[in-house]
């Protein structure tokens, strides 16, 4: 009975000790990813404005049934999960921002072919956006 209480006490104590680990899915996000950012957001009926809806990094891993496995995170089909920030929320545009575009769309396509990409809006507030065009 007293081996018992040893065991537990220092299975006790080194729990106690070691760092906390950070959970499942949580500990394969970038470093600059978080599971609150917006992948996307929109209105909840096209052309009315009002209500918002979001869709967060934490429920499209969801939606992915993504898991974390040997340190990196993982789709249900077992295909590598990267994420992508998309630019192109100007109000107005930079005098280039065709040919950022273009790249961008090449960046997309060399990572498609090799990862699950997630694109995260540019626009986490879903709010229309004005460009302005030069007179």
């Amino acid at each position: 009975m007293s081996w018992l209480i040893v065991a537990s006490a220092a299975l006790l104590t080194t729990l106690s000790t070691s760092p906390p680990r950070a959970s499942g899915i949580n500990s394969c996000l970038p470093s600059d990813v978080k599971p609150s950012d917006v992948v996307s957001a929109q209105a909840a009926k096209p052309g009315i404005p009002g209500k918002i809806v979001a869709v967060t990094v934490a429920q499209k891993l969801r939606q992915l049934r993504a898991r974390c496995r040997r340190g990196k995170l993982i789709d249900a089909g077992g295909r590598e999960i990267r994420f992508y920030r998309l630019i192109g929320c100007w109000g107005n545009p930079p005098d280039d921002y065709q040919e950022q575009l273009e790249h961008q769309a090449k960046e997309l396509a060399r990572l498609r072919k090799r990862y699950r990409v997630i694109e995260m809006t540019c626009n986490p507030s879903g709010q229309q956006i004005v460009q302005l065009r030069p007179i």
